[in-house]
């Protein structure tokens, strides 16, 4: 079995080939280029890259943002933060009035538990019949 060593993968990427676009008719050669696979690769991923560069700077300094999903305008972004924080306040009145109710409920049906007072008072019965 052959051994691949890194000075073969190399010479491999760095042989010269030739491209030739020709004239099907007149078989004159119209271009003619001197490649090789590491500047195939090279050409390829700087494209890939410019590609995707543009893209993004495209998206991002331009209105083409605000069709992008959850990114939204900063006027939307104000209303929402302003229409949570009223929901919460009134979910906050909502379990303080409900709480309101449940205790006069209790109290009216007589199902809520008395505090019965602990102190005992010493009153004397001659204190009261010299009044």
């Amino acid at each position: 079995m052959a051994k691949i060593t890194d000075n073969s993968s190399l010479k491999r990427l760095r042989n010269r080939y030739r491209l030739v676009v020709m004239n099907d008719d007149t078989y004159e050669e119209v271009v003619t280029f001197k490649l090789s696979r590491l500047s195939v690769y090279v050409a390829m991923s700087t494209t890939f890259v410019l590609l995707v560069g543009l893209t993004v700077a495209l998206i991002v300094f331009t209105p083409l943002k605000y069709y992008v999903p959850g990114y939204g305008s900063r006027q939307s972004k104000t209303e929402l933060q302003l229409l949570k924080y009223r929901t919460d306040s009134l979910e906050l009145a909502i379990k303080n009035k409900d709480q309101y109710l449940d205790g006069i409920k209790k109290v009216l049906t007589g199902t809520a538990p008395t505090q019965k007072d602990t102190t005992v008072l010493d009153i004397k019965k001659e204190e009261i019949s010299k009044d």
